[in-house]
């Protein structure tokens, strides 16, 4: 189910469940988020992969609709997300810059050229052992203790410049490093798509707004290895992107 976030007068944040779809006129984001928190008529500003999960804007009036929407044009709304894969990134972080081309059964590619590119910044992390500094005398080791996971797991922290249709995506895949859950880009099995967009920083009328939200579901992202990780890097906007 939806939750919510924040609310402003002009515009509602929500925690938007894997599996919800975006455009169904009974199902979808906005009639269900109109019900749930008895909005009548909310505007969808910016969209999300239906399997992906996450922070997501919902504008109140019109006019809040157009405002937001030339933020995101200008791209003055920063966005961060999660991912996690099982096989290992080409390199560890940087910027993967690329122009989107569409291949088979709705698929897309990244290709060499930069005429429109998609650009996304990202570090990568691996699970095992966790890369965490202690405050508490306890060591990796020790702190992964309590978890099963597959050593081969990579966190991926992703900040994409631009908005295409499955950049992300796209952008992981080129890596070498499709994210789990994803097999429309042969990535291994999952119970989800392991993609959840976590927060979101910008200015609207003057005043700066940083916001999160954990994800909702997912054996991987409810882990306790994953937990101290959240509590790590819960201020993405915080980090030196590369």
């Amino acid at each position: 189910m939806l939750s919510l976030v924040f609310e402003h007068t002009d515009f509602l944040v929500v925690n938007k469940p894997t599996g919800m779809p975006m455009h169904d006129a009974q199902n979808g984001i906005i009639p269900s988020a109109q019900v749930i928190f008895g909005v009548s008529k909310l505007w969808l500003v910016h969209r999300l992969d239906d399997a992906t999960s996450g922070c997501i804007i919902l504008a109140k009036n019109q006019q809040a609709a157009s405002a937001l929407s030339q933020l995101f044009q200008r791209r003055e709304i920063q966005k961060y997300y999660i991912a996690i894969s099982d096989k290992k990134p080409k390199k560890k972080q940087g910027k993967i810059i690329g122009d989107m081309q569409k291949a088979r059964n709705g698929n897309y590619k990244l290709t060499q050229s930069r005429v429109k590119p998609a650009i996304s910044q990202f570090f990568s992390f691996p699970l095992h052992p966790l890369p965490l500094a202690s405050e508490n005398n306890t060591s990796a080791s020790d702190a992964n203790s309590n978890d099963s996971l597959p050593k081969s797991l990579r966190l991926f922290m992703v900040k994409p410049l631009t908005g295409k249709t499955h950049q992300i995506r796209v952008a992981l895949k080129s890596l070498g490093s499709p994210i789990l859950g994803d097999q429309r880009y042969s990535s291994s099995q999952a119970d989800r798509l392991y993609l959840h967009s976590y927060g979101l920083s910008f200015r609207y009328q003057s005043e700066h707004f940083q916001l999160s939200a954990l994800p909702l579901a997912g054996s991987l992202f409810e882990s306790s290895i994953m937990q101290q990780c959240f509590a790590r890097y819960g201020q993405p906007w915080e980090l030196k992107w590369p």
